[in-house]
């Protein structure tokens, strides 16, 4: 495990030796530069480093990594990854069923909303804030919709949460309590980030006490002293507290992420955190 190997080999069974031992999941997000230069070299490096289940960040057009659905689940699956979610920020109510049937070809089990979607988020840079238009009400009818669409197409959506979620909006609403409240648990669940509740100010214990079952995946990314993104294990995040409640959140899959990797490079990154995830206990 860990072997940087960056050939670009076609990934057919017989060329590939990747080891049985892999374990934990790693949202292909924090590696995206690299999967845009050589996406099946990265994604054997990160097969290598002993990751099991991956997460896309990378649809466009029909095509995950310029790859057909079928010739990325093909391909994943020859190196022993299992294609567990897809963020899918283009998403909406017209596409929805042509996007989520390519998901489903290429194998995966989850649909994640990772912002709110068709126009409604909202990015500062200047002040590096994010926020949502059209308020929770109208968000909550979207997910609603669109997890009725991906139940009928065999699928589970999820809506990923940052930060702005946890705070009140300008009607005094807490857009993340809203939507557990009134999105339907048959057809719309959560994945936690937890970095960005832990920089809401928020607890991830408080949630599952509170919408238990509810959080069917996780982001596992570390914070430093300064509130940046940290290698998992690096930071000071207390992940072990978070762990011992899994079952109660009903977390299903856990995803390493990290935005910025800073002055590391991700593929070292992501190397750092799978050791972190073992340390902590994850498996």
């Amino acid at each position: 495990m860990g072997n940087n190997n960056t050939n670009n080999q076609s990934g057919g069974q017989e060329e590939v030796s990747i080891e049985t031992t892999q374990v934990g999941g790693l949202a292909l997000y924090t590696v995206r530069d690299a999967m845009t230069e050589d996406a099946k070299a990265t994604l054997k490096t990160v097969a290598e480093t002993g990751y099991k289940n991956i997460e896309a960040a990378g649809y466009n057009n029909g095509t995950y990594y310029n790859m057909s659905p079928t010739d990325f689940s093909t391909y994943v699956t020859s190196l022993g990854l299992n294609p567990i979610s897809t963020h899918q920020s283009s998403v909406t109510l017209e596409n929805a069923e042509t996007e989520m049937a390519h998901a489903k070809a290429a194998g995966f089990e989850y649909f994640v909303v990772p912002i709110p979607p068709m126009g409604l988020f909202n990015y500062d840079g200047a002040t590096n804030t994010m926020s949502m238009t059209g308020g929770a009400k109208n968000l909550a009818e979207i997910l609603d919709t669109l997890g009725k669409k991906a139940s009928a197409a065999g699928l589970k959506l999820l809506y990923h949460n940052h930060d702005f979620e946890f705070k009140k909006d300008e009607e005094g609403i807490v857009p993340i309590d809203y939507l557990l409240e009134n999105c339907n648990p048959d057809h719309v669940n959560f994945q936690m980030d937890l970095f960005w509740v832990t920089k809401a100010g928020a607890d991830p214990l408080a949630y599952f006490e509170k919408y238990p079952g509810r959080f069917k995946s996780w982001h596992v990314k570390d914070m430093d002293q300064e509130g940046k993104f940290a290698p998992v294990g690096k930071g000071t995040i207390d992940f072990g507290r978070i762990l011992a409640e899994k079952e109660k959140s009903g977390m299903k899959y856990y995803l390493v992420e990290q935005d910025r990797t800073f002055t590391m490079e991700p593929l070292e990154a992501i190397k750092v955190s799978h050791e972190g995830i073992k340390k902590i206990g994850f498996e």
